[in-house]
């Protein structure tokens, strides 16, 4: 059984990979341990969004009276909200297997395990071996939820991303360790149901990653929300002896006691490069990670690795862009390297997160005299008419070259306009190229612009 490109892994990596190769006129193979799409559009990206739908209907019927409309009172069964949410990712994975189909991809449903001299085997449900052989074998076998030594999960009390889209009955109470985007949309779907929500945050901001002044922003509209925050903050141990668990949190102030139905760990996640063979193949890997050159081979030629795996950020959307880059570069096209510094990042939680590019403090490190621009969403026309007032936009250009170093915005529907911000800095545009660029009205996009005329004095709206 012998292919050009085998690909280790059907997520958003590995699926994208498999395409792309098949479109070059590779023979290709694929394979998946469990669901195609992998964790991305099964426990991931696609189910989180499904239920944080739910939610905002929930909390848009319950807000009635906002809108001119008669007072209403919504009621829900949280299975149908999860099963819905279920619907969505198994309609996905289909789309997937669909797909593989069309560009005639052959899938081999096991686990596989890397072997030298270009071979893979793979372990089928029965337990029976096959081996494979590829001129080009690409690992994409992405990560799992980060257990800590003190909060190991046991899947019940102490739960992981995953088990949190799936629970069968809604908890009255919750901790959420970590605010990074995990941790912050199931938050945030969590309290919009109803459930009492207390966030356990280390660093001294929740979605630490972002710009500070988004982050505070987005803490006090979630507080605002019922969401208790506390930063700095630790979690030393859980005890689910009891009904419930009990989680000893470290704080400045000494440690205290947070009781709940569950608490999820939303603390990272782990690689998954254990057992596939990379040892025995010569592999080599650092701090939990595959090393890769820039065109995505290891250590070992004709083996590569895309994604989760690798020392780069832990998106589906980079994952994707690695595996074309990848395949392009096999294929002996000319490749551009991917721009690590141009990459979007998003949280959909409400008011929604989006940024690339530098933080206001990072261009400063940097060394960069900065021009910064402000605009918010109360002085938007459209925001204001769509009741989504909370938040605003934020850019950062170089004072000398007009060079647009970062964007971060907070709002309703954030995530689909920055990418404007990233193909406006991937063809290098500068503040006043964005100003003179005339946007729709009325859009929430508009207040790019608006935010654009505002590190330059020339603001028209505030």
């Amino acid at each position: 059984m012998n292919y050009d490109i085998i690909v280790i892994g059907s997520g958003p990596g590995g699926y994208v990979t498999a395409i792309r190769a098949a479109q070059l006129g590779f023979k290709t193979a694929i394979i998946e341990k469990e669901n195609l799409g992998g964790i991305c559009l099964n426990w991931g990206c696609i189910p989180t969004k499904a239920l944080l739908k739910s939610a905002q209907v929930f909390h848009y019927i319950n807000h009635a009276e906002d809108y001119g409309l008669n007072k209403m009172e919504a009621s829900f069964e949280f299975p149908n909200v999860i099963q819905r949410s279920r619907g969505v990712a198994s309609k996905m994975s289909k789309g997937i297997e669909f797909l593989m189909k069309k560009n005639k991809i052959d899938v081999i449903l096991g686990t596989a395990k890397v072997q030298k001299d270009k071979k893979v085997s793979v372990t089928d449900k029965d337990g029976k071996v096959t081996e494979y052989a590829a001129e080009n074998i690409i690992i994409a076998t992405g990560a799992r939820s980060r257990e800590l030594p003190n909060l190991p999960q046991d899947g019940k009390k102490v739960i992981g991303y995953r088990q949190a889209l799936s629970l069968p009955e809604q908890p009255k109470s919750m901790i959420v360790v970590g605010s990074g985007a995990i941790g912050v949309e199931f938050a945030d779907f969590y309290n919009t149901m109803g459930t009492k929500v207390t966030v356990v945050e280390f660093m001294p901001n929740i979605v630490p990653v972002e710009d500070e002044e988004i982050s505070k922003h987005l803490e006090k509209s979630l507080k605002k929300t019922g969401i208790e925050i506390m930063t700095n903050a630790s979690v030393e141990s859980v005890d689910t002896s009891g009904e419930g668990v009990k989680a000893t949190v470290k704080t400045a102030n000494g440690n205290i006691t947070l009781e709940a139905d569950i608490l999820l760990s939303a603390v990272g996640i782990a690689a998954n490069i254990e057992n596939i063979g990379l040892e025995e193949v010569g592999i080599q890997t650092d701090k939990g990670r595959v090393l890769v050159n820039e065109w995505y081979e290891t250590s070992v030629p004709g083996y590569y690795a895309i994604g989760d795996i690798i020392p780069t950020q832990a998106l589906a959307h980079v994952a994707s862009a690695e595996g074309i880059t990848c395949v392009e570069k096999i294929k002996g096209m000319h490749v551009e390297k991917i721009d690590y510094g141009n990459i979007p990042g998003c949280t959909y939680c409400h008011p929604e997160v989006a940024s690339v590019g530098l933080t206001e403090k990072q261009a400063k490190e940097k060394g960069y005299e900065i021009k910064v621009g402000k605009f918010p969403l109360s002085a938007s026309g459209k925001a204001t008419a769509n009741g989504n007032t909370d938040g605003f936009i934020k850019v950062i250009f170089d004072a000398k070259y007009g060079e647009w170093l970062g964007c971060h915005m907070i709002g309703e529907g954030v995530t689909d306009m920055v990418a404007e911000a990233v193909v406006a800095r991937k063809l290098e545009t500068t503040g006043h190229e964005i100003i003179k660029s005339i946007h729709p009205h009325p859009t929430v996009s508009e207040a790019i612009m608006e935010a654009a005329a505002a590190a330059y004095g020339e603001v028209i709206h505030i």
